[in-house]
Order: C-alpha cells, then sequence, then structure tokens
C-alpha cells in the first residue's frame, strides 16, 4: 500500500499569468514552469500530488472570443459550463506538458495526466438569486440593455468605468466533485494529477439524477479544498502572489502570520481583516480543510513554496 502523503496544490492565477503581461503562450509556459519547480522538493520527498488551476483571464478571454465570433461571423456563443471545460484542457495541457519537461530534467519517473473535472452545485443555491460575478467584457448600456433580452443576461455596472455594464453570474458553493474516486485511485498510485480546473465544470443534478450544465462559476479555491476534503489529503497549499497571510494588510498596522490556529483565523474572518476578492476565499477554503480533518494548509507565494520560512501554516490547533 502506497504511503506517502497526498497534497493537493492550488496555483493561484499569477501562477499562470501576471498582471503586468500580455498572456501570450509564452509568458503562460514560463510562468507555470517557475511554478512548477518548486513542487520538485514533494515530488523527491515522495509525495503524491493532485494539482488544481485558476482560469480567470483565460476563460475571460475564450468568453471574448465567443463574443467576437458571433457578432462579426454569426457563430453561437457556447454556453459558460463548455467555456470552462475549454480552459481546464488548454491549461492543463500547458501544466501536464511544463511538469513533463521539469520531470525529464530532473531524471523523476512520475506520470502526469489532466482530467476535465465536473463540479456539483446545488440548484437552489441562494447565489442563483444575486449573481454577483463578473465575467466577460464590458459593454455599453445599450448592448447589455439588448443582451439582457434577447439572452436573458444579468448585467451590473463596473465601478471603475463609469457607463460601462459587465454579465454577472452566480458562484455557488461546490458540494461534490463528479470523479473525485478516479482522482483520488490515480494520485494515491502516483500519478500527478490535474483537477477541478478554475473550479470546476460547474453542474447540477435534476430531479431525475440526470446531469446537467449550470451557468455559473465556482470559486476555484473552495472547490480545491473540497476536492482535497473528499480525497482525504494530508495537506493543502494554495500558492498565490502574497508570501504570508497578513492582517492589517497594506495598512501601518500590517502584521505577517506565519502561523494560525482554526480559532484565531476564523475570528480575523469574521472581524472582515480580509478582502472579500482577494484573500478571504482563501481562508475559508484552508479553514473547510483542516476542519475536515486535514492536517495543514499552507498559503504562500507561488515561488517560494520550497522556502520553509515562507508561508502561512493553517492547523486546528497551533501544534506546529
Amino acid at each position: 500500500m502506497n504511503m506517502s502523503k497526498l497534497a493537493v496544490i492550488a496555483l493561484g492565477g499569477n501562477a499562470l499569468l501576471r498582471d503586468n503581461q500580455e498572456g501570450t503562450i509564452d509568458e503562460q509556459e514560463q510562468n507555470t514552469t517557475d511554478t512548477l519547480e518548486n513542487l520538485v522538493h514533494l515530488i523527491r520527498e515522495d509525495y503524491n500530488l493532485v494539482i488544481t488551476h485558476g482560469n480567470g483571464p483565460q476563460v475571460g478571454n475564450i468568453l471574448m472570443r465567443n463574443d467576437a465570433g458571433e457578432s462579426v461571423y454569426g457563430i453561437p456563443q457556447m454556453p459558460l459550463d463548455i467555456c470552462v471545460a475549454d480552459s481546464q484542457g488548454g491549461i492543463g495541457y500547458m501544466i501536464e506538458r511544463m511538469l513533463r519537461n521539469i520531470l525529464h530534467k530532473h531524471r523523476i519517473e512520475r506520470e502526469v495526466v489532466t482530467l476535465v473535472t465536473m463540479v456539483l452545485v446545488r440548484e437552489g443555491d441562494r447565489a442563483f438569486a444575486d449573481p454577483s460575478k463578473r465575467v466577460g467584457k464590458i459593454y455599453t448600456k445599450e448592448e447589455a440593455d439588448r443582451l439582457s433580452e434577447e439572452k436573458k443576461w444579468v448585467f451590473k455596472e463596473e465601478q471603475k468605468r463609469k457607463g460601462g455594464y459587465r454579465r454577472v453570474v452566480p458562484s455557488p458553493e461546490p458540494v461534490e466533485i463528479i470523479n473525485e474516486k478516479v482522482v483520488e485511485t490515480l494520485a494515491r498510485q502516483g500519478t500527478i494529477v490535474i483537477a477541478a480546473g478554475g473550479g470546476g465544470v460547474p453542474v447540477y443534478r435534476d430531479e431525475e439524477g440526470r446531469i446537467r450544465p449550470s451557468e455559473s462559476v465556482i470559486d476555484k479555491d473552495l472547490a480545491s479544498s473540497l476536492l482535497a476534503s473528499r480525497i482525504h489529503a494530508d495537506e493543502f497549499y494554495i500558492l498565490t502572489d502574497v508570501p504570508y497571510v497578513y492582517i492589517h494588510y497594506k495598512t501601518p498596522r500590517q502584521e505577517e502570520k506565519e502561523f494560525l490556529n482554526y480559532a484565531d483565523a476564523a475570528s480575523y474572518l469574521e472581524k472582515g481583516m480580509f478582502s472579500e476578492g482577494d484573500m478571504a476565499p482563501k481562508i475559508k477554503a484552508c479553514l473547510e480543510f483542516v476542519r475536515g480533518g486535514g492536517e495543514k494548509s499552507v498559503i504562500t507565494e507561488a515561488f517560494k513554496l520550497e522556502d520553509k520560512r515562507y508561508g502561512t501554516k493553517i492547523t486546528m490547533e497551533y501544534d506546529m
């Protein structure tokens, strides 16, 4: 029986594409390579790994290509679940190819596989009553009104661009990873599995138990945490753009936290110490994982995973 530790590594957006870059494939491949090099020490320590990833910029580009194809050539737009699946395939292929090259470079024998992953949500999730996740391009008021009428899309005004409107979709809670048993079986056999990209392809089960597409997006960190719990992972890592979790972030009182127990992290979260659009979902995901029995969660900078001086470790108690 394989007794190696199992870890889920969630790659944040900057692990693939940084804010100051154009988004070329060369840039994304180099960023991915730089990030994945940090996983070599875990592989050498005989960890079994599952890798998840974001897809924000990429799926946004897919949606804009959808829009351009329809307006210029009359090509019907694909729904959001297909766009997420497209992004999983493209990004997963890139991660797998870069990782295989790194393994070859370090003379490490491991198999790697990319899985298009469906994630189940509840049709009655309250998020469907209040769509809030902005997707796709910015439209004028006239365009938004027309699309709202034609496609029944919901729009909200952009705060940073007066007169501009973006489509908003629900972001329901993930409740099940459809192929979680396959992921766990492969990972515990030593295969490095790339799964649940972009939070997973959102689906629900209808009254007859059939799987149906959901026009929504799922938070990638919450989906990654759920996957980690469902496959009984020992450790859960979120790679992002800061080396630590901070309270009073970007204020004179800023304070880094190298260790957090469940109670303190939950208290900081409740007090609004973490931004809802950034760190709060990551803290929630880490808390869900350790509450479900995971040994520890770690939030750290994408390129500092190997350096044990960095990273915030979250456990149920202060036992590090």
